[in-house]
């Protein structure tokens, strides 16, 4: 494990962000772990931390605007956008589906840095880069915190994520009987 990594980690432990039970992910899939970035991203010093490693991870990048998913990726979305300098806006869920809303602009041509918290499939970050597309613009890159997909997931734009974690992930019928027996909780993104 890298420096970084363990720094990284130990972020999400000092603030009780990484859970252990058994969760109904936003996939709809069932871990024994899950990500609870919303209890990290209550500390604005923790999150600019993150924000920064991530940056660098991501090195430079050529953007016009940072878009995340409502409503886990705001905060980290809107941080980017400020280390960046840079305009932030954000989708948000109508119906079940992302959507721009609230008079958001995404001129013709420019250039979009999606940010998002946490992918397990990246249905999400998906949804963004249609969205991003459907303006005839372009996606300049996409920055995660943390990963969890086992590699397994893969964009036309190819994303930096801060943090790889391959915690399993199970069908609602194929639970192991360890995690079958622990009472199901699904915590929110």
């Amino acid at each position: 494990m890298s420096q970084t990594d363990a720094e990284v980690l130990q972020l999400f432990k000092d603030s009780k962000a990484l859970l252990e039970g058994h969760f109904v992910l936003r996939s709809g899939l069932h871990s024994g772990h899950f990500f609870q970035c919303a209890q990290v991203c209550q500390y604005m010093d923790k999150v600019t931390r993150l924000v920064e490693l991530l940056l660098q991870k991501l090195g430079t990048v050529d953007c016009d605007t940072v878009l995340s998913p409502a409503m886990g990726g705001l905060v980290l979305g809107q941080e980017a956008a400020r280390q960046l300098g840079k305009r932030f806006i954000f989708v948000e869920k109508v119906d079940g589906k992302l959507e721009l809303r609230r008079n958001f602009k995404i001129p013709e041509n420019s250039k979009v840095l999606i940010v998002e918290d946490v992918i397990t499939r990246g249905g999400r970050v998906q949804e963004a880069i249609d969205i991003v597309k459907a303006h005839n613009a372009q996606v300049a890159g996409i920055a995660i915190l943390v990963d969890r997909s086992e590699s397994k997931t893969h964009f036309e734009t190819p994303h930096t994520a801060l943090l790889q974690m391959s915690y399993p992930t199970y069908e609602a019928d194929k639970l192991p009987p360890a995690l079958a027996a622990l009472p199901v909780t699904k915590p929110g993104s």
